[in-house]
């Protein structure tokens, strides 16, 4: 063990594989062909069969302006500015915008054959859409502004769209003619009640400098027109710069929250509610368990979420919320608003899978309102009124039968209490006819235009006054909530009023 050395170490042979020839050819020679052909297999694979298996070249689309659909041969592929690949041959193209005139063109499409997967072949369509109806795109781009401004404000996770200055950016160019110009704003001064968000604040600002500035990047001139304008109208907003000081981050709300302009605004006096009317006069009745309390005109004060005070007419309003024995009256005349017609309701997206559903849940059936309708959407509602206004008598031809205003309803909620007017507080909510704008501040004087009197669609309408479900007291007359005009729930109904046509 100890001063022997390791025994030497044994080679061993090494082993040796020799190739035969085949077929007479030495092997030498026939491996450096099967090799050779190995190398241009996979170079035919690589640099020549793409091209053979899929002909075609990339197309870059781009639009005037920018982010309309591309189609080819009807199918939709994306949005332009992109590449896609399009297959060689006779192809038809086709860009389209809400509001424009589509584009269309067709073109020979070639493809490259060698090396394609690596040099493909490529080309440049370029579409300039007509704008057919500038203010009509704009009213859409403003309709999905409000639809996105419920949503809340973003975060770093769920992001929004610039609706309202994308719309802006196409339809500007059209803004150049003046009748055009005020279309535009008029939809912009009334696009700020759907201002909740920092986000939504941003993109009505770059809606309005680029309608000044016909769709272009702003210049100094036009910068100092939008800013004008922005200050004239929120001037004559009497709340605007509470709702700015609410609404602005911390560092650029200050500056606001310290003006005289806040501070004039805070401590502005509330206007006093003059004191109610004479009570309801007559009663008008049209149909069984269908009566109406006439009400006259006078002003509604409302206090949130700021003062505000408006002008109402007269007019008359249901006793009651509309009975199960009208509506089931209504449908026998009507017989597509049936139950068993759900199916072509929902597919025209006038209801949802709730319509004519009461409350589900028995231990709920008892407290029910007995006789109410429901599940009825603000749709089924309207053509219920309409109905009802197709069967007015003669000396009542000047009228219409229609769902009140917001201002209406808190009207008759607020000033005639006594007057005979059953459930305004706590039956069902009531679907309200004009459009649910969540910052009544910047809204159109409600009580001297008709219901629906927005430049652009608001995705919900308002609906007021609780139901039996909610805890008594945690409604009053000043509560607003709101629903898809599709909805369909077991505690929302509804209750007409009877007005001069065309006014509230």
């Amino acid at each position: 063990m100890f001063g022997k050395g390791s025994p030497p170490a044994e080679t061993l042979p090494e082993d040796r594989v020799k190739l035969k020839p085949l077929l007479g050819i030495r092997p030498g020679v026939y491996l450096v062909w099967l090799y050779g052909f190995i190398i241009l297999g996979i170079l035919f694979f690589i640099l020549v069969y793409p091209g053979l298996a899929r002909p075609g070249s990339l197309i870059a689309f781009s639009s005037e302006p920018r982010g309309a659909a591309v189609r080819l041969d009807g199918v939709y592929l994306g949005t332009a500015p992109g590449e896609f690949f399009i297959p060689r041959g006779r192809r038809r193209f086709e860009m389209s915008l809400p509001g424009f005139e589509p584009w269309e063109a067709e073109q020979e499409i070639g493809g490259r054959l060698f090396a394609s997967n690596f040099f493909p072949r490529r080309e440049a369509v370029r579409g300039t859409l007509a704008l057919a109806r500038p203010e009509a795109a704009f009213s859409r781009a403003a309709s999905d502004y409000a639809e996105w401004s419920l949503a809340g404000e973003p975060t770093a996770a769920y992001q929004i769209p610039l609706s309202l200055s994308e719309g802006a950016y196409r339809a500007g160019p059209a803004g150049r003619d003046p009748g055009v110009y005020q279309n535009f704003t008029e939809i912009l001064q009334s696009a700020p009640g759907f201002a909740l968000t920092q986000a939504a604040l941003r993109d009505l600002i770059r809606a309005k400098c680029l309608i000044d500035n016909g769709g272009l990047s702003p210049s100094p001139v036009s910068l100092l027109r939008s800013a004008g304008d922005i200050l004239n109208f929120l001037s004559e907003s009497p709340g605007a710069a509470l709702w700015l000081g609410e609404l602005l981050p911390p560092e650029t709300a200050a500056p606001v929250i310290a003006s005289s302009w806040y501070k004039r605004d805070r401590e502005a006096p509330v206007p006093e509610a003059p004191p109610p009317g004479a009570g309801p006069g007559g009663r008008i009745v049209l149909a069984e368990s269908l009566g109406f309390r006439e009400l006259p005109g006078g002003v509604l004060i409302q206090n949130t979420p700021f003062p505000r005070r408006i002008e109402i007419g007269p007019f008359s309003i249901a006793e009651n919320e509309v009975s199960l024995g009208s509506w089931e009256a209504f449908v026998r005349a009507n017989p597509e608003w049936g139950k068993e017609n759900i199916a072509a309701l929902l597919e025209a997206g006038l209801v949802n899978e709730d319509y004519l559903e009461g409350p589900g849940n028995p231990e709920l059936q008892s407290a029910y309102p007995p006789g109410a309708a429901p599940g009825i959407s603000w749709h089924a509602a309207r053509a219920y009124c309409q109905w009802q206004t197709s069967l007015l008598p003669s000396p009542l031809a000047a009228y219409e039968v229609r769902l009140p205003t917001e201002a209406e309803w808190e009207y008759a909620a607020k000033n005639q209490p006594e007057g005979g007017l059953a459930d305004m507080l706590g039956g069902m909510w009531e679907w309200c006819g004009d459009p649910f704008i969540p910052l009544p501040l910047f809204a159109p004087s409600q009580g001297g235009t008709p219901p629906g009197e927005l430049p652009f669609n608001s995705p919900e309408k308002p609906v007021r006054g609780g139901s039996w479900i909610n805890p008594a007291g945690s409604v009053d007359g000043e509560t607003r909530a709101s629903l898809p005009p599709a909805s369909c729930s077991p505690f929302v109904s509804f209750r007409p009023v009877l007005a001069p046509r065309g006014k509230p």
